[in-house]
């Protein structure tokens, strides 16, 4: 398995895995109605455009890129980040793939200046982030309109203010 950056030639491959990922794994929390709202927001245009403006990071083995997943800034601030788009092929999740991706995110410029990193995870993901070190952001302990958890990490041991 390998880790790089984002190319422009990944998008369709990238589009494909989220997709895939939205419809198998994530549909035992979501409908599929929600599923295929957000498979209509992660076309191969979607996921270049969030690649303007993240460090989009893909796992793959051989061809086949089997992993995903971005950072960026929080809201512009430069002392804060967020994470994006992870995701893992259904077929090799619990492999440790996911774990890797984040880590390397955690490595990318924008997580080594962040004091904070924030992740809007998904019902699906809450289990994986909490192993991942983070947390429910005080006052955020339900899913939001989004049905996302609001989760957070601070470095060297800092805790929400």
């Amino acid at each position: 398995m390998f880790i790089r950056r984002f190319e422009e030639k990944d998008a369709a491959q990238v589009s494909a895995l989220v997709i895939r990922a939205l419809r198998i794994t994530n549909a035992k929390d979501y409908s599929a109605e929600e599923m295929e709202e957000l498979a209509r927001r992660m076309q191969p245009e979607d996921i270049l455009q969030r690649a303007s403006w993240t460090h989009m990071y893909v796992a793959g083995d051989g061809d086949r890129l089997i992993g995903c997943g971005a950072i960026g800034p929080y809201w512009g601030k430069t002392d804060e980040s967020s994470l994006f788009t992870i995701f893992v092929d259904p077929d090799c999740q619990g492999k440790g793939i996911g774990r890797a991706i984040v880590e390397a995110l955690e490595q990318d410029e924008y997580g080594l200046r962040a004091r904070r990193i924030e992740i809007p995870a998904s019902i699906t993901a809450l289990g994986f982030y909490e192993k991942m070190g983070y947390r429910k952001k005080p006052g955020c302990e339900e899913p939001d309109e989004e049905q996302l958890y609001r989760m957070e990490k601070f470095r060297g041991g800092q805790t929400s203010e």
